[in-house]
């Protein structure tokens, strides 16, 4: 087992701080924070020079997680979520909880449920959604592995996390969809 447990326990620290944080995803490098404080949402904006109407997408552990941050989903979304086969965003319209900053400009929110055991990991730990959102500044390619991530960012952050930092398996970003009404998945990337 490879162990991160000095990552998780940094990350929550971090975040406990309202802090940022530098991490591997199950897709690509990202810069993280809790998805429910708006001071550390805005924080993840500035770091990244993104826009303020662009949207951010959120990470949960667990498919049953959903139905508290979404106000009527699909009610076979856990089974739904749980078959799909790779990363996949999916975007949801009446999301519960978060910030403002968090969500589209319609309301809507994305959400992905993670299998990467880091990411699960330090989910379960908070007992709250990070943000995942990729690491690089807006407009510039997204890094798919820690040594493509820019030193302005590795700077402006508050804990790079150290697991997977040699890592160069293959990356990409996820998949974004809609769910229709009748749990059907439109594919937008």
């Amino acid at each position: 087992m490879v162990d991160f447990e000095n990552d998780i326990k940094n990350c929550v620290a971090t975040i406990k701080a309202g802090g940022a944080f530098l991490y591997p995803t199950d897709t690509i490098w990202g810069i993280g924070c809790d998805a429910l404080n708006e001071a550390a949402v805005e924080k993840v904006f500035e770091i990244k020079q993104r826009p303020a109407n662009k949207s951010l997408i959120v990470l949960l552990a667990d498919a049953r997680d959903i139905i508290q941050y979404v106000a009527a989903p699909h009610p076979d979304i856990i089974a739904i979520v749980e078959a799909l086969n790779e990363p996949t965003t999916i975007i949801y319209d009446g999301a519960l909880e978060f910030p403002l900053n968090v969500l589209a400009v319609d309301g809507s929110v994305g959400i992905r449920v993670t299998t990467d055991p880091f990411c699960r990991a330090l989910i379960k730990r908070i007992q709250r959604p990070v943000i995942s959102t990729s690491a690089n500044i807006s407009g510039t390619p997204s890094p798919s592995h820690f040594h493509e991530v820019a030193d302005a960012i590795k700077q402006n952050v508050d804990y790079v996390v150290q697991h997977r930092q040699n890592d160069n398996t293959p990356t990409s970003p996820s998949r974004i969809a809609r769910m229709n009404d009748e749990g059907e998945l439109t594919y937008i990337r």
